[in-house]
């Protein structure tokens, strides 16, 4: 597995690697449910609840818990949807597009069959302002969500 992270923008932070794991089954992990439970929160958390209408317009609810026990919900509405290519979700809206109180980011995820194997996996998020950027990636934006691939990685080599 390789790691590649761009230099941050005015508002946007990438992450870029290499996962040893066929698409498909990457894309799987982003899409349903039990398998996304199984990854999505940096370790030692946990996601204990994940609710997903992968469409676009469709709604989604992960929910993230620390090793304190608290909960933190994480709701939003997927905007573009290409199996096994890209997913675009953002939490500017909650559901049926009622606007969020806060709105923070918009990820774009990308997948590609990468040259030898496995897949190129691009996260790139765009904050709503320079401050949020800043605080995603002082909140370790480019460590949590790699570990997060990595696990994800471990779930999509087992299916």
């Amino acid at each position: 597995m390789s790691i590649r992270t761009a230099g941050p923008s005015d508002r946007a932070l990438v992450l870029s690697m290499t996962l040893d794991a066929p698409r498909k089954d990457v894309w799987r992990c982003w899409t349903e449910p039990d398998l996304l439970k199984q990854w999505f929160a940096p370790k030692p958390w946990t996601t204990p609840h994940a609710q997903l209408d992968v469409r676009p317009g469709g709604t989604c609810l992960i929910v993230m818990r620390s090793p304190e026990g608290e909960d933190m919900p994480n709701s939003g509405v997927y905007l573009k949807v290409v199996p096994d290519e890209k997913l675009v979700f953002t939490d500017a809206y909650r559901a049926a597009w009622e606007p969020s109180e806060k709105p923070f980011m918009t990820a774009v995820l990308t997948f590609a069959d990468a040259d030898g194997g496995g897949t190129d996996y691009v996260a790139r998020v765009f904050h709503w302002s320079a401050a949020d950027r800043e605080r995603h990636e002082q909140l370790g934006f480019h460590e949590g969500w790699a570990q997060c691939a990595r696990q994800l990685k471990d779930v999509a080599r087992k299916l």
